[in-house]
């Protein structure tokens, strides 16, 4: 092991030169050189002994170092291929540790984790995280809490409530398989490179039950993305990204007891779960 905590501006400096790496801006690498995000990513993720992680982008080892130091099992997926070698080398101190080169959004993660509960843990590059969140949550992996450093203005659309201007599919989401908070704002300087942006921790713990009912989950998200699509239409027009016809919207808009004037980012969770009741209503019983 090089040093005996990555988390820190020489440390990190350190390990750059070691091995002649630099932050690549394709894969949108920025390393965390604060010790204390460290701490409070593994307090939010609330690490036990033995607990399974599986880690995004682990880059040089900053973060895997605090997970496997706090007792956790750590899978960790990395993208760039250099980056392998360098955390068999930086983490060699740790035996719970699998490294797994590969791209998150191509991984079979149920087979990856053995189909095991599990806490996700990561520094998300921010050009692709609202991806990499929805695969997470839309392929029903046993996962209990998912604890990750995202850029400011993403873990705010996380939390927003209809009604607000950054409200989107990704809050829908996020709420309707999580209760998710921001733990804490990071300063562009906690990283090397430093971000034009700041940054935020944000931990979402998974439901055990969806906030709302729905009779098909594919339809109620599948309504929820079609009324924000287009956000300056009314629902009435940007429904019809559904496929369904003006008749089907009426109807279902007005089953579900929801003015058609509307803008999709005034919906509630249990308002788009009426809308995609009524659409799969009214599916069903074209299919009579």
């Amino acid at each position: 092991m090089i040093a005996p905590e990555i988390a820190s501006p020489a440390v990190t400096r350190h390990i750059l030169k070691a091995f002649g790496l630099r932050a690549s801006k394709r894969l949108g690498q920025n390393f965390l050189v604060d010790g204390s995000v460290v701490k409070d990513i593994v307090a939010a993720a609330e690490i036990e002994e033995g607990d399974r992680v599986l880690e995004i982008g682990p880059g040089i080892g900053t973060l895997t170092q605090g997970l496997l130091e706090a007792g956790a099992h750590v899978t960790a997926v990395e993208l760039d291929k250099k980056l392998p070698a360098v955390l068999a080398e930086t983490l060699a101190a740790y035996a719970h540790l699998c490294i797994v080169p590969g791209d998150i959004l191509k991984t079979d993660i149920h087979a990856l984790m053995e189909n095991q509960p599990f806490k996700v843990a990561a520094n998300l590059p921010y050009y692709i995280t609202t991806p990499i969140l929805l695969a997470l949550l839309e392929q029903h992996l046993p996962i209990t809490h998912i604890v990750t450093m995202v850029q400011k203005e993403v873990a705010e659309r996380m939390i927003a409530a209809p009604g607000s201007k950054i409200y989107g599919t990704l809050s829908v989401a996020v709420q309707y398989h999580t209760e998710p908070r921001i733990v804490r704002e990071v300063a562009p300087r906690s990283f090397i490179p430093a971000p034009e942006v700041a940054s935020a921790v944000i931990a979402c713990r998974r439901r055990e039950k969806p906030p709302v009912d729905v009779t098909d989950e594919r339809m109620f998200f599948r309504v929820a993305r079609a009324s924000f699509g287009q956000r300056r239409k009314t629902l009435a027009n940007a429904l019809l990204g559904t496929g369904a016809s003006k008749e089907i919207v009426r109807l279902a808009l007005d089953a579900a007891a929801i003015d058609a004037k509307r803008r999709g980012e005034t919906l509630s969770l249990a308002e788009f779960a009426r809308l995609a009741d009524a659409f799969s209503a009214m599916q069903t019983e074209g299919e009579r």
